[in-house]
């Protein structure tokens, strides 16, 4: 099956991709360098932890492009199940293995919209005791967020592209579990989710 003639268009190409990643990488270096803490110290080294599944590829990218020791980690929140639209309710289905106390944590998320999980998640950190979290997230829908959503512990929101307001898949995104392995972003044709 062609997922390709499932798209309505394409959104970023995968070189688009690639470029902006590596512009993402610098900048998180650049700002972590400079915070002032040793690159020696395991606790003030970043900690990056993705939310999976959908920003699998985007960290695995992402992290080849900050120059600076890294620990990863993954923690799995479900909001949609196989919709189109967040229930608004995260729950956490597969905890961080790594701690975080007094870690500096970037958040690397595939898709930034109602903010829901994104806030879930930051409170979470905070309980568990991080210094400070930033946000990656490849693809930021502000049209579509209902809660408002502020980094901690002087923390940065990095954001690869501003998302029109469609259903998008491709490089990681999807739709029931699908087109995760596109190489680019596109718009999925609305017959095939409505």
């Amino acid at each position: 099956m062609d997922f390709n003639a499932h798209i309505e268009r394409i959104l970023w190409t995968e070189e688009q991709i690639s470029a902006r990643v590596s512009e993402l990488g610098s900048q998180i270096t650049q700002d972590f360098s400079n915070s002032g803490s040793s690159s020696s110290s395991s606790s003030a080294a970043p900690m990056v932890v993705g939310v999976a599944t959908g920003a699998f590829l985007f960290l695995a990218d992402l992290v080849r492009k900050i120059r600076l020791p890294v620990s990863v980690d993954f923690v799995r929140i479900e909001s949609y199940g196989s919709g189109t639209v967040s229930s608004g309710k995260p729950k956490i289905t597969c905890d961080l293995k790594i701690d975080v106390r007094d870690r500096n944590v970037i958040v690397v998320e595939d898709i930034v919209d109602t903010g829901n999980t994104l806030l879930f998640l930051m409170d979470y950190l905070k309980s568990k005791g991080a210094s400070s979290m930033s946000v990656c997230t490849l693809l930021n829908k502000s049209a579509k967020r209902k809660v408002n959503v502020e980094v901690f512990g002087g923390g940065k929101f990095y954001c690869g592209f501003e998302c029109p307001d469609n259903f998008v898949v491709g490089y990681g995104l999807d739709f029931a579990e699908q087109y995760r392995n596109l190489p680019y972003v596109g718009v999925l044709k609305p017959e095939l989710y409505q």
